[in-house]
C-alpha cells in the first residue's frame, strides 16, 4: 500500500524545502507540482498578469494517479500549492498545509522578488486559509495544519514525522492570522487589494 503525503500551502511558506527534506528522510519518491505539469505537458497556458502557468487539473489528476500507481516506492511526497486540488483522495494518507505568519511570510516573499498585486494575493490566501480551506474540501479528516513560524525545516519535518508516526493528532484550526491582524491593528495593511 502506498502512503502520499502532500505538502502544501501558499507560495514561500517553505513547501518544496521542507518536502524535500521529507521525502529524503523517508526515502521517497518527490513530486514538484510544477515541474510535473511541464515535464507532461499539463498545462493550458500561462496567466501573464500573474507571471504563473495554468494548470490543466483533470489532465494532472489523471497523470498523477498513474504516476502514483505505477511508482516502485511505498512513500511519496507531493509538492504544491494546488496539491489537495490535484491528489485523488483515494491515493492521500496525509495533507499537510503549512501556515506562516502573515508578517514574516510577507518579508520570505519580498526576498524571493514577490511584489505588487501577486504578493498581496498570495499573502490574503495566507491570512483567508485559502490552501487550508482546499485541502479540507478534498481530504477532509485527512487534513494536518502545521505552524511553521520561525521553525527550521528539521524541526518542521520532526513535527511531520511525529504525526506519520502517530506521537502526534492532527489538527486543524491552529492559526488565526486574521484575528491576529485585527488585534494588532494591521488588517488594512495587510488586505489592501
Amino acid at each position: 500500500m502506498k502512503r502520499v503525503i502532500l505538502i502544501t500551502g501558499t507560495p514561500c511558506v517553505g513547501k518544496t524545502t521542507t518536502a524535500k527534506a521529507l521525502a529524503a528522510k523517508l526515502n521517497a519518491e518527490y513530486i514538484n507540482l510544477t515541474d510535473f505539469a511541464k515535464t507532461y505537458n499539463l498545462t493550458l497556458g500561462e496567466d501573464k498578469e500573474r507571471d504563473t502557468i495554468i494548470i490543466n487539473e483533470e489532465a494532472m489528476q489523471q497523470k498523477l494517479s498513474k504516476v502514483i500507481d505505477a511508482s516502485e516506492n511505498t512513500n511519496i511526497v507531493v509538492d504544491g500549492h494546488y496539491a489537495s486540488a490535484v491528489t485523488p483522495t483515494e491515493h492521500v494518507a496525509l495533507d499537510f498545509v503549512l501556515r506562516r505568519n502573515p508578517k514574516e511570510l510577507k518579508q520570505l516573499m519580498e526576498k524571493c522578488g514577490y511584489s505588487g498585486t501577486k504578493m498581496w494575493e498570495n499573502l490574503q490566501a495566507e491570512i483567508i486559509d485559502v490552501c487550508l480551506g482546499e485541502a479540507v474540501e478534498a481530504h477532509g479528516g485527512k487534513v494536518c495544519e502545521l505552524d511553521v513560524t520561525g521553525k527550521s525545516t528539521e524541526a518542521v519535518v520532526e513535527e511531520i514525522m511525529d504525526v506519520l508516526e502517530k506521537r502526534k493528532t492532527c489538527f486543524v484550526g491552529i492559526v488565526d492570522w486574521l484575528g491576529m491582524l485585527e488585534r494588532e491593528g494591521l488588517t488594512d495593511e495587510y488586505l489592501k487589494i
